[in-house]
């Protein structure tokens, strides 16, 4: 245990929720996507693939945690895993907001060409995109990165004299 605190550069306790948490999301998404995939068959063999699927994603993250450490300049390793994690929810969590909000307006699958709804809920999800990727970054403590990621997002499409 001392070595994954050394390697995570984890001083407190409190800091293992990150990857406890990391490998918690991974495992139930490697899950999910099994099922939507093999539906009709036994359940201990989706498990296995599932478990397949997460080592797979495990490495995969890892490679990405190698590549972004020069990139995102964070003090400590946990912290990717936080990053990590803010991106997952927020991308779930603006998909769920902007469903209601599309219904709340008025809008409808029915009463509006399929290629103009897709692009409202787009627009949409993206707004929301933004103003959740700061409240969740905050939640996760890392409310600088991501405004600091925000801010940067914003001028690369158009938005800098708003931000100064």
């Amino acid at each position: 245990m001392e070595n994954f605190k050394e390697h995570w550069e984890i001083k407190h306790d409190w800091q293992l929720i990150f990857p406890f948490l990391g490998i918690l999301v991974l495992g139930y998404s490697s899950y999910k996507l099994t099922y939507a995939i093999f539906k009709k068959i036994d359940i201990s063999f989706i498990i296995l693939i599932s478990i397949v699927i997460c080592l797979i994603l495990l490495k995969l993250t890892l490679f990405l945690f190698k590549k972004l450490e020069k990139k995102w300049n964070l003090r400590y390793r946990w912290e990717y895993i936080s990053v990590f994690l803010v991106f997952a929810v927020t991308g779930t969590s603006s998909i769920y907001v902007a469903k209601p909000i599309i219904k709340l307006i008025g809008i409808t699958k029915e009463n509006l060409n399929l290629i103009a709804y897709w692009a409202l809920y787009i627009i949409i999800g993206f707004i929301f995109y933004q103003i959740l990727l700061v409240l969740i970054g905050w939640f996760f403590g890392q409310f600088r990165f991501f405004w600091k990621f925000e801010k940067k997002m914003l001028c690369r499409i158009g938005f800098k004299r708003f931000l100064d």
